[in-house]
């Protein structure tokens, strides 16, 4: 029989990375929130590649904690290993990443959610969700209780109407041996939620004492480690390393032979797999040139001899996995703990989102994370991040909290979603943004620790921090713009050996700092009157005299996108009956129903030609308002005069 159980402002449905920084987020905010999982023991599981950070992710992650997130700060508290990546190239594309320690992450974050005040953490499955009479949400789980709540956040991740694939074996089921939610998938249908069906895979873990190492590429993690958050709590340390191996022709011929038996080629899963992260029997299709593929075998946690094979998701039967593994140089006697497979789900068209990640037709009603049609933990982390703090935001009838694509990494993750929708998992990439000099993991705290002061969830102490860190960066570049440089044999001698021009007369020390060969490390010896100053501001000070030009043209480039942003649009405008616009355009435009003529010209099928004819409509549109205007005041005096 069912029982009404307890109200809340939020309920969050989903205890995964979005969930987490949702209920938090809210929580922090002020709201009373109830986070529902379906199993407690595995709130923050990685079900995937135990590492956080990455590539464009290591960004995402800075971030959240620079807003008041907290995957930042569980990240350092747990790893295992840190690497910069792409130290080689340019600092826009250097990305942090970091091994961690699966299990104990988990019970952190489980932890910080049972001590956060307003929060509480339930237990059970939400099988049915309904709107009521006066536009509350009404959730009912398996036990027949009834939570009601003003918002909820589906942060459901790859459970909704979950499927398990390994070879010919398919069955219901979530990530890790969990259960699927298919009861709720088929209640967010009849409630008219847009889903289709996307799936990802994860590889096979297996036993460390089973692996060879002796001739494998040992990995170590930076000597020098660099922390997720801003705040320096934790120092980071590298416990354990990793190892890379290949792929090879057997290892290839095995897969060739049984693609009949992966579901991936035979037709039997339906979803729309991720593009950039296939399976190893698709790489071997898709790569056929290409004789070997690298594999990383990386730890899933400092008390455990579980290994995670990066690169070897698959589909394919247990035995032929079996086989292929043990083709790979070092896995030649492997045990198999957990077989790899496949999973598909179902996830909303992120086209009926608002950038604040509100549906459109359903008020109060957000979505996060892998819900959302996206990939990873860090870009789920990020939407349940926003859509928390704008479920808490909509209880106190304030604004959305909504960030640009010029702000952040976040911002362009969710407007690439909202705006252009995705056709197969998305994954965030530097790539993908065109102001990524701006973008740096090293400026988040810059760029978004003030949002975060100002909407309530970072600390006046976090804030004055910033603070200090600007006036020190700022006094700084004013100092070595006046700081004199006299030319020298020793000098000489370093910049030829650098490949950079000799010095005949003297310069200012910002003079050398901006030549590409020289570094603030090099000219240390020639600088006796350098502060002592944290590593941090000296590397804002380098990066901004070092690519000043660059970074004026991108800031130039932002404004004249945030000018467009400021031309709003009217939400009920039927662009049908705008005369001028191609008919793709019409429909592109009215539905995914842009809030301002910058989203519009991101929409894929609308041209700069279309783009032109809506700011004339928006010019007459604004001229006959003004029209009007000053013909009712004229009225108005006349009536006065009277």
């Amino acid at each position: 029989m069912q029982y009404f159980a307890k109200s809340y402002d939020v309920i969050v449905i989903g205890a995964g990375h979005a969930g987490i920084e949702a209920g938090l987020a809210a929580a922090r905010l002020g709201a009373q929130v109830g986070v529902f999982t379906i199993n407690m023991d595995w709130v923050g599981n990685m079900p995937c590649n135990p590492s956080i950070g990455g590539t464009s992710k290591g960004h995402l992650v800075r971030e959240i904690d620079a807003l008041g997130g907290e995957m930042g700060k569980a990240a350092d508290a747990n790893t295992l290993q840190s690497r910069i990546l792409n130290r080689g190239k340019g600092p826009a594309v250097h990305s942090l990443r970091a091994q961690i320690d699966r299990r104990r992450y988990s019970e952190y974050m489980k932890h910080v959610m049972e001590l956060q005040d307003g929060l509480e953490i339930v237990q059970a499955e939400v099988v049915d969700l309904t709107r009521t009479d006066d536009g509350r949400w009404k959730c009912l789980t398996r036990l027949e209780a009834i939570y009601q709540a003003a918002c909820v956040i589906l942060a459901t991740g790859t459970f909704l109407g979950g499927r398990i694939y390994v070879g010919d074996v398919s069955y219901e089921g979530g990530p890790d041996g969990m259960f699927a939610a298919t009861e709720l998938a088929a209640s967010l249908k009849r409630l008219g939620v847009p889903t289709r069906r996307f799936k990802t895979g994860t590889p096979a873990r297996v036993n460390r004492r089973s692996i060879d190492f002796s001739n494998l590429e040992r990995q170590d993690g930076d000597p020098q480690i660099v922390p997720f958050s801003f705040d320096g709590e934790l120092q980071p340390q590298n416990k354990l390393p990793c190892y890379i191996t290949y792929t090879n022709s057997e290892t290839k011929r095995i897969i060739l032979e049984n693609l009949h038996r992966s579901p991936l080629f035979s037709g039997k899963i339906d979803g729309k797999g991720p593009r950039y992260c296939p399976s190893i029997e698709d790489k071997i299709v898709r790569f056929s040139e290409k004789e070997r593929h690298q594999i990383f075998i990386e730890p899933c946690g400092e008390h455990t001899e579980e290994m995670y094979l990066q690169g070897m998701s698959s589909s394919l039967p247990e035995d032929v996995q079996l086989k292929l593994l043990r083709t790979v140089p070092g896995l030649e006697h492997v045990q198999v703990m957990r077989t790899a497979y496949a999973i598909e789900y179902d996830c909303v068209d992120p086209l009926a989102l608002y950038p604040s990640l509100e549906f459109k037709a359903l008020p109060g009603l957000f979505g996060a994370g892998q819900f959302n049609g996206s990939s990873g933990y860090e870009e789920a982390a990020a939407q349940g991040l926003i859509a928390g703090i704008n479920a808490a935001r909509k209880l106190q009838h304030k604004e959305p909290f909504v960030l640009d694509r010029a702000s952040s990494y976040i911002g362009t993750l969710i407007d690439d979603l909202v705006t252009r929708g995705c056709s197969d998992p998305y994954r965030m990439m530097t790539s993908r943004s065109e102001y990524r000099l701006l973008l740096r993991q090293d400026n988040a705290d810059i760029r978004l620790t003030a949002r975060g002061y100002e909407i309530g969830l970072v600390g006046e102490e976090k804030y004055q921090r910033l603070q200090e860190k600007l006036r020190l960066i700022e006094a700084e570049k004013a100092r070595v713009a006046s700081v004199s440089v006299a030319p020298g044999d020793a000098l000489n001698e370093l910049l030829v050996s650098r490949e950079t021009s000799p010095m005949k007369t003297g310069c200012r020390l910002v003079e050398l700092l901006k030549r590409p060969q020289l570094s603030y490390k090099l000219l240390a010896p020639f600088d006796p009157d350098r502060p002592d100053l944290p590593a941090e501001v000296f590397e804002q000070v380098e990066i901004s005299i070092k690519y000043e030009g660059y970074i004026k043209r991108q800031f130039a480039q932002a404004q004249e996108m945030r000018r467009l942003e400021s031309k709003k649009l009217d939400e009920t405008l039927d662009y049908q009956t705008i005369t001028g616009l191609r008919m793709e355009a019409q429909e592109k435009l009215n539905r995914v129903k842009p809030q301002n003529l910058g989203q519009a010209s991101r929409i894929s099928g609308v041209s700069p030609a279309d783009i032109s004819v809506l700011m004339i409509y928006l010019r007459k549109q604004e001229a006959q308002k003004r029209a009007e205007k000053h013909h009712k005041d004229t009225q108005q005096e006349g009536q006065n005069d009277d």
